[in-house]
């Protein structure tokens, strides 16, 4: 094994390799790295020319951690980054003829996680691999309340894109990552200044996550719903308006086929119960039905969200639509993807720059999410002990007038009295008043 002038040997690799395997492509140059320590974790930054195989693993005595490109060269304008977190060098090698070996040098040890960026229209191919701390514990986001004491329901927020992936960008050069996080911004204030809401954002800063690490943070603080704040882009730049998105059947499959692997995991999701023993038909059973169950929340929150942004302005699609979106796959979280317009078209793109604009959008969707918790307020919470402040309910798509009496503790009669109702059809849109809260 050849390796350039002061490079660590290495002859083993340990059992457990982690393996990141991507579609066969021609031969790959390393042309450039970057190290940037953030807040809680190390980021290492490989652009390489082409999406390439790769694996990566670590090793200890010394603790490094060891990335094998294969059929990968070093570009020989390369210049090692400077140390940075937890980095203190990072050095290339050639372990086989035509592959090639990064070697970080870590100052303590650390787990890796990877992921391959496609490229952007500034950007190229990039392999990102965050260092975290082994035996780091998710940062509490959600001050502590007396035992019985009502808490808040917890939105989070998760502006799009972010650091080195600017998303979509407009004919004036608007970045998506840009527009998001403002707006984002301004949804969170707007859900903070609502009697018994909180907001939490993924991130704050231009700063860039994973998108599995995305709803894994708002499982860490026990976010009661996630939002994922976008701005859509198609060629033609004719397109316009809002679309709201929920994750689709095939989505929670894939991600229930992923947590059943780990009973561990699963049995958060099931009210802490001890899967490990379980028939796995049993578990799956179990899964399913709290999958159900979140699909159903975010079907129904996602169209009151919808609802309210038809309100304020042009909508794209006048229902909500289903996609298999990986920020959107928290098996116990109701999610939902909101496009808030198209930054391709250059008119949109000039109101989603506009403060005014983003204002009026973060009250529309704060309104909506607003109407969700107040229809279908979490057991609990200030929202559930003060009913009085739920003075209507908005009708979501495929809600019943015997469903929404039940949500509310009325009678369907009374309902009926309330607002006039005949027989028993609602649509969605309608606004009902709830009988007995003033």
């Amino acid at each position: 094994m050849r390796f350039a002038a002061h490079i660590l040997i290495v002859l083993a690799l340990p059992a457990s390799v982690l393996l990141c395997a991507a579609p066969a492509h021609a031969q790959s140059v390393l042309r450039g790295a970057r190290i940037s320590a953030e807040a809680d974790y190390t980021r290492a930054v490989f652009e390489v020319s082409a999406r390439t195989e790769y694996k990566v693993f670590t090793l200890a005595d010394p603790a490094r951690v060891v990335i094998d490109f294969e059929r990968a060269t070093l570009d020989s304008a390369f210049k090692a980054p400077a140390a940075a977190g937890v980095v203190k060098a990072v050095r290339s090698g050639t372990p086989q003829r035509g592959n090639l070996r990064v070697v970080i040098d870590l100052a303590s040890t650390a787990k890796p996680r990877s992921f391959m960026l496609t490229p952007g229209q500034r950007v190229g191919h990039r392999l990102v691999v965050d260092l975290m701390p082994p035996s780091s514990k998710p940062a509490k986001t959600i001050e502590s309340v007396a035992a019985g004491a009502p808490r808040d329901v917890v939105v989070a927020i998760d502006p799009g894109h972010g650091g080195q992936d600017p998303g979509a960008i407009g004919p004036k050069g608007t970045r998506e990552k840009d527009v998001t996080l403002q707006i984002a911004k301004r949804l969170a204030k707007a859900i903070d200044a609502t009697a018994g809401m909180r907001a939490v954002l993924i991130r704050d800063s231009d700063t860039f996550l994973p998108l599995k690490r995305r709803y894994e943070k708002a499982r860490d603080a026990k976010a009661d719903l996630f939002i994922s704040i976008h701005a859509d882009a198609i060629a033609g730049g004719r397109a316009a308006g809002s679309s709201v998105y929920m994750l689709s059947t095939r989505g929670a499959s894939s991600e229930a086929a992923r947590w059943l692997a780990d009973r561990e995991n699963a049995s958060d999701l099931v009210g802490g119960l001890n899967l490990s023993g379980k028939d796995g038909t049993l578990a799956a059973v179990l899964l399913d039905l709290s999958q159900g169950a979140t699909l159903g929340a975010s079907d129904q929150a996602a169209n009151q969200v919808l609802l309210s942004l038809s309100r304020f302005g042009r909508v794209h699609k006048q229902e909500v639509q289903r996609a298999n979106f990986v920020v959107l796959r928290s098996p116990d979280v109701p999610s939902m993807l909101i496009e808030t317009a198209f930054i391709s078209n250059a008119d949109e793109e000039k109101r989603l720059k506009d403060p005014r604009h983003q204002e009026k959008l973060a009250q529309a969707v704060a309104e909506g999410v607003s109407n969700y918790f107040y229809s279908a307020p979490p057991q609990g919470t200030f929202i559930a002990l003060n009913p009085r402040k739920a003075r209507e309910h908005i009708v979501s798509r495929g809600e019943t007038l015997g469903l929404i009496a039940q949500r509310h503790g009325v009678s369907i009669a009374s309902l009926r009295r309330a607002n006039s109702i005949r027989g028993d059809v609602v649509r969605p849109g309608d606004v009902l008043r709830i009988p007995g809260t003033g």
